[in-house]
C-alpha cells in the first residue's frame, strides 16, 4: 500500500469523482493500517451519510472526532448525519461546536440555522442563515434556506426573491426551483395560470432533459388483471400523509391491487412500521438516486405509479420525469400540478376543480374523484369534543391552528374584521416563538384589534395540539392555502371553519371539505361574506353549539371518513386510467 497521505489523496480523488464504492474501500485499507487515522473515519462517514447510512456516519464521524476534536468540519458532518436521524438538539450541538471552532465557516452557520427552525426558534435560525450569508454572499443554500424560513413567517412573497437568487446561483438544483414553485401556492397575488407557467419553466429546465431515458413499456396490457400500483414517497412516517393516504393504504382491494411502497425514509418509526404492513411489498429506496429508483420502479414492472409529494421537500419527481411505469399520478401532497409532462393524471374532486374552471392549468389530466380528495383517520384514541368554550368564557375566540405560512398579511387584515365585527372575541394562532408574532400583533393592531385579543400557542405532540381546540369555538380559514389536514383536524374536534373560497385549487380546499359534510353554509364566495358568516355564527351561540356536538358524528359519516368508499373510488380511477394505456396502440 502506498503511504498513508497518498492513498488518502487517490481515495478523496475517487470520492469528489462520485466512485464511492472504490473510495470507501481506500478508506478501509487505511483504517486497517492507521486505526486511529482521523480523515479516512470522518470521510467513510460522508460515504454513508451520502448513501442515507447515517447511523454508521454517526459512528464513523464520531470516531474521527475521538481522534482530533478540533476539526470544524468533523463536527458540522456529524450534526448533518444526527440531523437526518432525528436527533435535532445533539445535531445543534454539533454546529454550535463547529462555529466555535471556526467563526468563519459558513455552512455550520446555515445548518445551524436550519436546526434552529426545528426547534421553532425562528430568529436564531434567521441570524444563521444571515451569517452563512454575509461570509459567503453567494451560498445558494442558504439564501434558499432564509427563503423557507421568511414564507414560514407568513410571508411568501417576500421569500420568492430569495429562491430566485438561489435559483440564479444554482440552475441546475431542482429541489431550489421545487422551492419557490411550492411557495407560489401560498403567494396571494399568483393566478392558476401564474403558478403553471413557473411549474412549466421547471419542467423545461429539470423534467424534459431526462425525457432521452424514456423506454417502451414491455407491461402486460391485460385490461382486467391484477395491477401493480407503487406510491412513491419520503413522508411514510410520523407525518399527515399517514391521516390522508394511510386510510387509502389500509382499505385498498389486494385481491385487483398488488400495492408497492417506494419509501424514503431516512429514520422510520412506529407510522412507518404500520404502513408497511398495509402493502404487498416494501421497498426501501434510501440513499438511492432517482435514477436507481426508476430502474427499480422499472424492474418491479409497476403499472400505476403514484407520486405522493410534488415539489414538497424531498421530492421524487425526477424520477417520475425518466417515466418508469406506464401510468403516472399524483396525489395527496397537495391539489395542484407537477408541471412535468410524464405524469399523466392528477387525482382531484368536483369541488376542488369543477370541471371547466381550472382544467388549463395543470401538466396532468384531471381525473375528478366522485366525493373529495381527502380520506381521514385521526389516528387513534382521541380528545373528545367538549362543550361550547363561549358559554364558560363569555366571549367567542376563533382561531387558526394551521402552519403559520399559510396566514399572510392579507389573511391578517380579513381576520381582523372579523375580530372588530364580533365584540370581545379572542383569536388564537398557533406560531412558532419569534418576531414573526410581534409583526402579525401590528397588522392585527393596525385592524383595530388590541393586542391582549390574540393568544399564541406553539406546535406539541398531537394528541396536546387536538386539545388545543377545546379552547376554540370557532375556526377562520387560511387563503390563498386553505387548511387542509389541520381543517379536518378542527372538524373532527367538533371546531367548524369558515372559509373563503379561494381562485386556485389549494384554495379551494374548504369548499371541499363543508360540501363533503352537508355545510355549504360555512363558504363565503368573497371576503365581506366572510366577515358576515364569522360574525353571524358568533352571534348564534346555541347554533354553534349545537353544531359542535353533532361535528363529529357528521364527519365520521361523510365520505371525508369512508376509507373503503374512497379506496373502491381511487382503485375505478386507476382501472380507467389503465385500460386507457392497454387500449392505445404501443409506441413504434
Amino acid at each position: 500500500m502506498a503511504t498513508i497521505s497518498a492513498a488518502l489523496a487517490i481515495a478523496i480523488e475517487h470520492h469528489q469523482a462520485g466512485r464511492l464504492a472504490a473510495a470507501a474501500q481506500i478508506y478501509r485499507q487505511i483504517l486497517q493500517a492507521e486505526p486511529e487515522q482521523a480523515d479516512a473515519w470522518h470521510l467513510q462517514g460522508v460515504i454513508a451519510h451520502q448513501i442515507r447510512q447515517n447511523a454508521v456516519a454517526v459512528d464513523c464521524i464520531g470516531r474521527a472526532i475521538a481522534a482530533n476534536p478540533h476539526v470544524a468540519e468533523y463536527h458540522n458532518n456529524l450534526g448533518v448525519a444526527l440531523r437526518e436521524l432525528g436527533r435535532i438538539d445533539e445535531a445543534a450541538a454539533c454546529y454550535r461546536r463547529a462555529v466555535e471552532l471556526n467563526p468563519d465557516y459558513a455552512e455550520a452557520h446555515n445548518n445551524l440555522g436550519n436546526v434552529l427552525k426545528n426547534q421553532g426558534d425562528f430568529d436564531g435560525a434567521a441570524a444563521g442563515f444571515h451569517r452563512a450569508l454575509q461570509l459567503s454572499p453567494d451560498y445558494a443554500e442558504a439564501h434558499s434556506n432564509l427563503a423557507t424560513l421568511i414564507k414560514d413567517q407568513g410571508q411568501p412573497d417576500e421569500a420568492l426573491a430569495g429562491y430566485r437568487r438561489a435559483a440564479e446561483l444554482r440552475p441546475g438544483a431542482a429541489e431550489i426551483g421545487s422551492n419557490l414553485l411550492y411557495a407560489l401556492q401560498y403567494c396571494p397575488g399568483y393566478t392558476a395560470q401564474d403558478i403553471y407557467a413557473e411549474h412549466c419553466r421547471w419542467s423545461r429546465r429539470h423534467a424534459q432533459p431526462l425525457a432521452r431515458f424514456i423506454q417502451p413499456h414491455g407491461n402486460d396490457r391485460s385490461p382486467d388483471r391484477r395491477l401493480r400500483v407503487g406510491y412513491v414517497s419520503p413522508d411514510f412516517r410520523e407525518h399527515c400523509l399517514a391521516q390522508v393516504a394511510g386510510p387509502l393504504l389500509a382499505a385498498h382491494d389486494h385481491q385487483n391491487f398488488e400495492i408497492f411502497c417506494y419509501a424514503d425514509v431516512a429514520s422510520p418509526d412506529q407510522v412507518t412500521a404500520r404502513l408497511r404492513g398495509c402493502g404487498d411489498v416494501w421497498r426501501d429506496i434510501v440513499g438511492l438516486t432517482d435514477e436507481q429508483g426508476a430502474a427499480l420502479v422499472r424492474e418491479d414492472r409497476i403499472d400505476v405509479l403514484v407520486d405522493l409529494t410534488m415539489h414538497m421537500a424531498r421530492n421524487h419527481l425526477l424520477l417520475f420525469a425518466r417515466k418508469p411505469a406506464p401510468v403516472q399520478v399524483c396525489w395527496f401532497a397537495y391539489p395542484g400540478t407537477t408541471g412535468l409532462p410524464t405524469i399523466d393524471y392528477r387525482l382531484t374532486d368536483p369541488h376542488l376543480d369543477p370541471p371547466g374552471l381550472s382544467d388549463g392549468w395543470y401538466s396532468e389530466q384531471s381525473t375528478r374523484l366522485p366525493d373529495c380528495f381527502w380520506c381521514y383517520d385521526p389516528q387513534g384514541s382521541q380528545p373528545a369534543v367538549n362543550s361550547l368554550p363561549a358559554e364558560r368564557n363569555g366571549w367567542v375566540t376563533f382561531g387558526s391552528l394551521n402552519n403559520f405560512c399559510k396566514v399572510n398579511a392579507s389573511v391578517l387584515d380579513l381576520w381582523a374584521r372579523v375580530l372588530k365585527a364580533v365584540d370581545r372575541s379572542r383569536l388564537m394562532l398557533l406560531a412558532p416563538e419569534g418576531s414573526h408574532r410581534g409583526h402579525a400583533l401590528e397588522r392585527l393592531q393596525r385592524g383595530g384589534v388590541a393586542p391582549d385579543r390574540v393568544t399564541f400557542v406553539r406546535g406539541r405532540p398531537r394528541p396536546q395540539y387536538l386539545e388545543l381546540y377545546h379552547d376554540l369555538d370557532l375556526g377562520l380559514d387560511t387563503f390563498p392555502y386553505n387548511g387542509h389536514t389541520t381543517s379536518l383536524d378542527s372538524l373532527w374536534m367538533g371546531v367548524p371553519v369558515v372559509t373563503l373560497a379561494g381562485r386556485t385549487v389549494a384554495g379551494r380546499a374548504g369548499v371541499s371539505l363543508l360540501n363533503n359534510l352537508g355545510l355549504p353554509e360555512l363558504i363565503a364566495a368573497t371576503p365581506e361574506r366572510f366577515v358576515d358568516l364569522a360574525a353571524a355564527w358568533a352571534a348564534d351561540l346555541p347554533r354553534l353549539g349545537q353544531l359542535r356536538a353533532t361535528l363529529r358524528d357528521r364527519l365520521q359519516t361523510s365520505p371525508l371518513m369512508d376509507a373503503p368508499r374512497f379506496a373502491r373510488n381511487v382503485e375505478a380511477a386507476y382501472r380507467r386510467m389503465w385500460q386507457r394505456w392497454a387500449a392505445a396502440p404501443p409506441p413504434g
